[in-house]
């Protein structure tokens, strides 16, 4: 007998909002490997049976909810960068809408960058989203034609040096007990960040070449 292909069903809004603020609450106050679906029901009123029918396992349920964040996330990006010109304030404003948004969401950075092992989030869709990596390369070519970005940097390793930049800061916020909005350290490091990618380094290396004084 063949298999018949079935399209996942898609979890109702009204249930997301009992089972998604839950998942990730526990997992960003507990191990990966310590939360299982058996907590997630308890604390959400929702039965074993209801999320398996929406979810094949626990890994596909928190993938599930990440992979949505990430387009929640990047779409909120794409919006606010509408209209700008400036490749800097793009970039300030995109790194300004991750970090406010990790600020409104605390459980959501936490998971993100502290909770799930990057081993098995780099299985996974989430780990690199293709709207994610359109939106940011879209912002690097954008400013490659307008010279504003030292061309010889691949689109890779700006988005490299980009997320590098908010793992660090996550990372550094939530050792320190989260004492302050992530958003209050982008003038500390966005002026570091930009200056390494920016196309003033171009001229800089062009007006004082190699071994001239």
């Amino acid at each position: 007998m063949q298999d018949i292909d079935r399209t996942p069903l898609v979890m109702p809004d009204k249930l997301k909002k009992r089972l998604y603020p839950v998942v990730l609450d526990l997992f960003s106050k507990h191990d990966y490997h310590q939360v299982n679906i058996r907590d997630v029901c308890n604390l959400s009123g929702l039965s074993t049976s209801t999320i398996y029918k929406y979810f094949s396992s626990k890994e596909d349920m928190l993938f599930g909810i990440i992979d949505e964040k990430v387009d929640e996330i990047y779409e909120l990006i794409r919006l606010h960068i509408q209209g700008l010109e400036s490749t800097r304030e793009m970039f300030r404003k995109a790194f300004w809408v991750l970090m406010d948004y990790y600020d409104r969401n605390p459980g959501v950075a936490i998971t993100f960058f502290i909770t799930v092992p990057t081993r098995t989030w780099m299985q996974k869709d989430s780990y690199r989203r293709n709207s994610a990596y359109d939106i940011l390369s879209g912002i690097v070519d954008h400013g490659t034609g307008r010279k504003e970005i030292d061309p010889h940097f691949k689109t890779s390793q700006i988005l490299g040096i980009f997320f590098m930049h908010c793992y660090h800061e996550v990372h550094r916020w939530y050792y320190n007990h989260m004492q302050w909005n992530l958003v209050d350290a982008i003038p500390e490091f966005f002026p570091v960040f930009w200056k390494t990618i920016s196309a003033h380094n171009v001229s800089q290396k062009q007006e004082n070449p190699p071994g001239e004084v």
